[in-house]
């Protein structure tokens, strides 16, 4: 009874006339990156994700993937494989890759709205090929030439995947503490020993061959992160010469039974004198690991979007189907025995949370993929040093704040259909589960709120968060004048001059108590999300003012942005007054307070 429909106009909408892309990519040199090619590859992975994948989202959670503890070997559900085929076949795996080893040399702004709509769709069967993309995007960055000529094009062309090997039983984020070992064994490779955990796609029966990053120690290591190396280390081995050769001394010890995304994979990986080689230099690895984090972060924000919007299509559909009651203003369908529950003001509150959550969210995330394209393209130095100054601010809030958001969508979308929401034959119980660990994986919310205050805004001085106001007050200068926007303008004018006030008060208060920052985080990183999107909304109703929208859809965008500011965006001030109460609410109980 679940179903999903790519929401095509909408992602027109917030490419076309609010990113304005075509003039974008044309400046940056993708000349052949038109409306036409673009509408193109936009359909296509629609009828791909609708017809092909969505209907394999129930399998994947009824059957689950399966261990065989005798071979080591995993099975991916009933369709997983055949679906992966066609994905393949189609050259969607290299979308965003180089031309130069097989890829199609699209921008990331592209692969981002596939990603979308895959994540939605399907978002079990999307995360095997979602970190192969990380890995090539690493290997191209940080690989040496052999390394590129050898793994990058069968990467590419979907034939061998890849995967991000960091946790260990042991330890989580903290990977100054991972015990992983590399050995050199004389001929330009290492043996790897150790065990990594909640490997997604660890193992699988879609490809041939997994290409393994893996982060681990040299013996000569000091101590901390500044002790990790990272290894490329394939499921069968792969010569200097690209020869591939017999298994490596790879296994799966064994997959996780999880609260959702039944589908797919998440494999516990020994590795046990396997073959690896170097990639990044000595104790470099981090800085090629974060190459495959940061990327990986942003994709799983686009996962609390996709199964947002799905959500959302559901309990739209529900709602106007499903009869109950009447108006408290009177019966507005007299001629059925009941109205359809989509008169009602709660459920009302709850659509348009999500519409407005998922709508505003979808410009935040392809701004994101649209700064990728940006960075990498541009001539202009300055332009390119402002655009990873604030992707780099960005990708906490996008990552945390589209899979919190996706928690809450979900969350309403199963209201919307009361106990039936409850009922795995409508898929809204799957969707609510699903989303959950879009929180987790990738660094939790409370790591990507470390990240945006401790490094992004207090180590790097607020470098992204300048750029962003610079945008913010250069809307609003332009539109300083303009009666239509002025109920936007002015409250987004307000909560522009104090972003930076209240970033200032957390530093002063730091000084003297370090716990600020981290007491401080959490809310900060949820003002950001909400000051953000109190933008592309504005930006949202400008741009559909100008275009050639039909004013149906004029109208819809200026009545979500009015619900938007007055209901969501009024958030901010219950983060503000939690901010101002600093770190002692937090830290005067005991550890022993707490209870046994």
């Amino acid at each position: 009874m679940n179903a999903y429909k790519a929401p095509l106009a909408d992602l027109r909408f917030a490419l076309y006339d609010v990113l304005e892309c075509e003039r974008v990519f044309s400046r940056l040199g993708f000349e052949d990156t038109n409306r036409e090619l673009m509408d193109a590859v936009l359909e296509e992975c629609a009828r791909f994700a609708e017809t092909v994948i969505a209907p394999l989202n129930a399998v994947g959670d009824t059957h689950g993937a399966t261990y065989d503890k005798a071979s080591g070997k995993v099975a991916t559900p009933p369709g997983f494989k055949e679906a992966y085929a066609q994905f393949a076949d189609a050259g969607w795996t290299g979308l965003e890759s180089p031309v130069e080893y097989g890829g199609q040399g699209m921008p990331h702004t592209m692969g981002t709205a596939m990603k979308e709509m895959l994540h939605a769709a399907n978002l079990a069967w999307a995360n095997f090929p979602l970190l192969s993309h990380g890995a090539t995007e690493t290997l191209f960055h940080h690989g040496e030439d052999w390394q590129k000529q050898t793994f990058l094009a069968p990467m590419i062309d979907g034939r061998w995947t890849g995967t991000m090997c960091l946790t260990e039983p042991h330890c989580g984020t903290d990977l100054g503490l991972l015990k992983t070992r590399a050995v050199p064994n004389g001929d330009g490779s290492y043996a790897i020993s150790g065990t990594k955990i909640f490997i997604t796609a660890g193992e699988h029966d879609m490809t041939d061959n997994i290409v393994h990053l893996v982060l681990a120690r040299l013996p000569d290591a000091p101590a901390g992160s500044k002790g990790i190396s990272t290894f490329i280390v394939p499921k069968i081995k792969v010569g200097r010469d690209g020869a591939v050769g017999d298994a490596n001394a790879v296994r799966c010890g064994a997959i996780e039974h999880k609260m959702g995304i039944h589908g797919s994979a998440t494999c516990v990986m020994n590795f046990d004198d396997a073959q690896g080689w170097l990639i990044g230099g000595p104790h470099k690895g981090l800085m090629a690991m974060f190459t495959m984090m940061n990327g990986a972060r942003l994709s799983v924000g686009l996962q609390g979007l996709g199964l947002s919007e799905r959500a959302y299509q559901n309990a739209l559909r529900y709602s106007r189907d499903r009869l109950q009651m009447r108006a408290l203003s009177g019966a507005k369908f007299p001629e059925k025995p009941a109205d359809p529950i989509i008169v009602h003001p709660d459920v009302r509150r709850m659509l348009l949370t999500q519409k407005a959550l998922i709508e505003g969210g979808r410009l935040l995330g392809h701004h994101a993929g649209l700064l990728l394209d940006i960075s990498a393209k541009t001539t202009d130095a300055a332009e390119r040093e402002q655009a990873e100054a604030l992707l780099g601010f960005l990708t906490p809030i996008v990552k945390a704040c589209l899979t919190e958001w996706g928690v809450e969508c979900t969350y309403h979308a199963q209201q919307c259909f009361g106990g039936h929401g409850y009922i795995q034959e409508w898929g809204m119980e799957q969707l609510a589960r699903d989303a959950r660990i879009t929180t987790m994986y990738e660094g939790t919310t409370g790591i990507q709120a470390l990240d945006l205050m401790g490094r992004k805004v207090m180590q790097l001085k607020g470098a992204g968060l300048q750029v962003f106001l610079g945008m913010i007050g250069e809307f609003c200068a332009a539109h300083a004048d303009d009666a239509a926007l002025a109920e936007f303008v002015g409250p987004l004018g307000e909560l522009a001059r104090e972003w930076p006030q209240l970033t200032a008060q957390i530093g002063q208060r730091a000084v003297g108590d370090a716990d600020e920052i981290g007491a401080a985080a959490w809310d900060y990183l949820f003002y950001s999300g909400y000051v953000a999107l109190a933008y592309w909304w504005a930006r949202s109703v400008a741009a559909a003012d100008a275009s050639s929208q039909p004013q149906a859809f004029k109208d819809a965008k200026r009545e979500t942005a009015r619900f938007y500011f007055a209901r969501l965006l009024p958030r901010t001030r219950t983060h503000v007054a939690a901010i101002a109460s600093g770190a002692a609410p937090l830290m005067r109980l005991h550890a022993d307070g707490f209870g046994d």
